[in-house]
This record gives structure tokens, C-alpha cells and sequence, in this order.
């Protein structure tokens, strides 16, 4: 597709929604070949999501399906695990998200692919992973956030625990496990021999927040909801503007804390020159950095901080990201389709992320893929469709 650093890669992407579709689409962003499976009467559910376009499909799917072809493979059917596995053989990484007992089902669990590529890598992501009592659960990010226990953490102190405003384990299980399958290829590279990466929904999430098990540990007590504020750092909020607008302020170091006193033009609050001091008076310094913001409006105070060196930002809404200068410098959106995207994420000196086309229309690929791959000449191919193993 590319000359990106991974060109000659090939993903088979038999997964839904948002997790491994975000790590097939990583993977699609440099270089690698991406073919996603989809079911023939309604594809992957994320095409349904609201708000939907002309056409009645997700405007969304123009992020989640870019980069790959679509071939439509009814997974129930009894013929589907041999397509399946013919299409694997030609994959370097297989990227799944059903459940455990479900790919044994379909029979196109690891050891059924590795039938049809010895050294084939699978990235299999799952609520809870391949193991432990758990396994065959269901769950979906948010479900995975509750038990990973950022849910726990998240809302103010005196109110429910609260969903954060993005599924996130999505997002960051979904990053994972796009290094997780550079890590296995690597291995694989190294070895010859194939490679499982076994990843539960909830373990990056859980790896993500250092503090919250080794401050149990330490002090027999879990971190509690505390809204805006940070159990390590003070200050550390959002804080309104007099124009109504919201700034994030964390004065996560010495420096940036000596800086913004300096802005503030408060020496009295300059005496608490350590962390442990400043979560000590944790009210008196929020409040006194929440009056001096609300005096000012953002765009003024934004230039006073950034002019004295303070780590500073406002909260952007999405027509304040696409408005934005930096973000349009930076090309951090693109065009694709005529629609507005993500652009790939990171700058690099040697390849460049790349989109290079959009989102497929459901199996528009399927029978170039199953010619091409698969070894399926036209009859095997109106066979399977008359049979209702693909469509098109």
C-alpha cells in the first residue's frame, strides 16, 4: 500500500467495533496491508453508529475502516474456518477480538490458523484475556475501565464514580496491542516460530496507572474520586476563565511551580517549595490560582504563561481543535473523502503515516481479495456466495 516502514506486512483483521480495528489501522498507517473480515449482512457494527452519512453508514467509519479492503465472511457458516485459514496463510498478523470460546467455535482460534501458517503472529485482544477465571466474559471498554478501576477513580469526591468522556481502554488496549504485534513479529523474526500476543482489554489500562496498586500497597488505601485534582500533585485543575472558557494548569515540577507563582506575582505562596508542602495547603493554592484565572480572560493569560515558560492549556472542544493553528501546522487533521480526520499520529525522519485511501465500502474487495489470496478462481467464488458464505 505504502513505503512505510512496514510495506510487505499483511493484517487479516477479524475483529468489530473499536479495539483491534484501531490496531489493524495502526498498522495500515505504515505500511502494512490491511484486510478486514466482515460479516455479509451488516458488517462490522461500528458502520451503524450515529450520526450517519448519505449513504447510511457511520460518519465514524471514515477513521475506523481507512486503509483496509473489506471481504465479507459469514463466520457461522461451516465453510468459513477453511477460507479463513487460506486467507491467514498469507498473513504475517492475524488481529482478533472475539472471545476465546467464540474463535474455538469458528474454529479459527491460533493453533486452527497456525494449521495454515506455521509462523503466523496472532494479536488476540479479549475483555479479560486468553486465561484466568474470566476469560470467556464479555465486556466492552467501559467495562473494562470499571474493572481495571479507573472508574473508581474518576468523578468528584462526593459523587458516583463517572465514565471518562471517551471509551479509553478502546484506545489505549487498542495501541498496545499494535506494539504488542510489532513485539511478536519481531519475535517471530528472530525465532521462526509463531506467536501469540494474549492481551485482556483491561491490562494496558491497569499498567497505565503506576500509582494506583503500589500506593495500595504502601499505605492500605485505594485512591478515591477527587474530580479535577491529581492525589500527587498540587496544583493540578481545570480552572475557569472570566470569559467562561476552562484552562488545565498542572504544576507537575518545582520549576513550573516557581514559574506560574512568578506570573501570579504571589510570594507568599513561593515558601511551599515542595510537593509534600503544596498537597499540605492543597486548598489555599487552589483556591488562590482559581481566583487569579477567573480574573483574566484566556487568551491574554495564555500568553502570560506561555511568555514565563508555564505548562498551560486550554480545553478544547472539536470546532476549537479544527480551528486551531497548531493543529493545522502540525497537518494533526486531514482530508479524507471530503471529511475531516485524525491524521496519523507522530512525525518521523525516515517514513511518514499515511492514509492513503479511505474507508471500504462493505466486501468491495471480497472477490479481488479471495482471487488474489485465497487461490479462488470465479466459479469457487460464486459457489461460496450462493452458498451464503460471502456476499456481493
Amino acid at each position: 500500500m505504502t513505503d512505510g516502514p512496514l510495506a510487505g506486512v499483511r493484517v487479516l483483521d477479524v475483529s468489530t467495533i473499536l479495539a483491534g480495528p484501531l490496531t489493524s489501522s495502526l498498522l495500515g498507517e505504515f505500511g502494512a496491508e490491511v484486510i478486514k473480515i466482515e460479516h455479509p449482512a451488516t458488517g462490522d457494527p461500528a458502520r451503524s453508529y450515529p450520526p450517519l452519512d448519505g449513504s447510511g453508514t457511520s460518519v465514524g467509519w471514515s477513521v475506523v475502516g481507512r486503509n483496509k479492503s473489506s471481504v465479507t465472511v459469514d463466520l457461522h457458516h461451516p465453510d468459513a474456518a477453511d477460507l479463513v485459514g487460506r486467507l491467514a496463510a498469507s498473513a504475517d498478523v492475524v488481529v482478533t477480538n472475539f472471545r476465546p470460546a467464540t474463535l474455538r467455535r469458528f474454529r479459527i482460534d491460533f493453533d486452527d490458523l497456525c494449521a495454515y501458517r506455521p509462523d503466523l503472529v496472532m494479536v488476540h485482544l479479549s475483555a479479560y484475556g486468553r486465561t484466568g477465571p474470566y476469560a470467556d466474559r464479555p465486556g466492552f471498554a467501559r467495562v473494562a475501565e470499571a474493572f481495571a478501576g479507573l472508574t473508581h477513580r474518576t468523578g468528584d469526591p462526593d459523587g458516583p464514580p463517572v465514565f471518562a468522556g471517551y471509551p479509553v481502554a478502546d484506545g489505549t488496549a487498542g495501541m498496545y496491542a499494535a506494539f504488542a504485534a510489532m513485539l511478536a513479529l519481531r519475535q517471530r523474526d528472530r525465532t521462526g516460530e509463531p506467536q501469540l500476543a494474549d492481551i485482556g482489554l483491561y491490562e494496558p489500562l491497569l499498567r497505565m496507572m503506576e500509582d494506583f496498586i503500589a500506593d495500595f500497597r504502601a499505605t492500605g488505601h485505594s485512591v478515591e474520586r477527587q474530580g479535577n485534582r491529581n492525589p500527587h500533585v498540587s496544583p493540578n485543575n481545570l480552572y475557569r476563565t472570566r470569559d467562561g472558557r476552562w484552562l488545565a494548569v498542572p504544576a507537575s515540577t518545582e520549576q513550573m511551580w516557581r514559574r506560574l507563582v512568578g506570573v501570579m506575582d504571589a510570594p507568599d505562596l513561593a515558601v511551599h517549595t515542595t510537593m509534600t508542602a503544596r498537597l499540605e495547603h492543597r486548598e489555599e493554592i487552589e483556591r488562590r490560582v482559581g481566583e487569579f484565572i477567573a480574573a483574566r480572560d484566556l487568551d491574554p493569560l495564555m500568553d502570560e504563561l506561555v511568555a514565563a515558560g508555564v505548562a498551560a492549556g486550554p480545553v478544547n472542544s472539536a470546532a476549537d481543535i479544527c480551528a486551531d493553528p497548531h493543529i493545522r501546522a502540525r497537518g494533526s487533521l486531514l482530508e479524507v473523502d471530503g471529511r475531516s480526520v485524525q491524521a496519523p499520529a507522530g512525525r518521523f525522519s525516515g517514513f511518514t503515516g499515511t492514509v492513503p485511501r479511505g474507508a471500504p465500502r462493505l466486501g468491495e474487495h471480497t472477490d479481488e481479495v479471495l482471487r488474489k489470496l485465497a487461490g479462488l478462481d470465479e466459479r469457487e467464488i460464486e459457489e461460496l456466495r450462493q452458498d451464503g458464505v460471502i456476499s456481493g
